[in-house]
């Protein structure tokens, strides 16, 4: 089995269950950031907290098995990386704002907050494209071309696995009423 099959499979493991055990760290890279919650937290907020931490743990031991970086390279890298990421968490958190308050209104939504959760969530994607775009030179500065083009797939083919397996387990926002929204 190859390397970027295994890390995707075990990915897949994590985000299909929301309480899966920590993995130990790749020695190349350095501990994930820990999550610091508030008292108004509630058991679900703390809950994919905890899931989100352990997919960054994974994913980082996705990048470290499929990037090949001599020392210097990995001393340059991780700190970059762990700044990128920190940005990239306030992406998902939005997202993770707009999942909550889909829950929430589910059942009941009106065409206006229909079309704000999707723009909003647009906006996100868009947030997150864009901290891509910021990164790539400074990346590429870090580690060259081809390896900050390896870095990206890897990268966006976690993320994309993510994004699918989190939305695929969302009710279509039409299914909260049986009679089609005819305008």
């Amino acid at each position: 089995m190859s390397k970027p099959f295994l890390a995707a499979t075990v990915l897949a493991g994590i985000c299909a269950c929301s309480n899966a055990g920590a993995f130990a760290q790749d020695k190349a890279s350095p501990p994930a950031a820990v999550v610091l919650r508030s008292p108004d937290d509630t058991f679900e907020d703390r809950r994919l907290a905890q899931m989100h931490q352990e997919i960054d743990s994974v994913k980082r031991q996705v990048i470290a098995a499929n990037l090949t970086l001599t020392d210097s390279e990995a001393t340059k890298f991780w700190p970059v990386y762990d700044q990128y990421s920190a940005e990239f968490t306030k992406i998902t958190e939005k997202k993770n704002a707009l999942i909550k308050e889909y829950a929430e209104e589910y059942g009941s939504m009106t065409d206006e907050e229909a079309d704000s959760l999707v723009r909003r969530w647009l906006d996100a994607d868009i947030a997150a494209f864009e901290l891509r775009r910021k990164y790539l030179p400074i990346f590429r500065k870090v580690l060259g071309a081809r390896t900050t083009a390896t870095f990206f797939q890897v990268e966006h083919q976690v993320d994309a696995m993510i994004d699918l397996r989190l939305t695929s387990q969302l009710p279509l926002i039409q299914s909260q009423d049986q009679s089609p929204n005819v305008q």
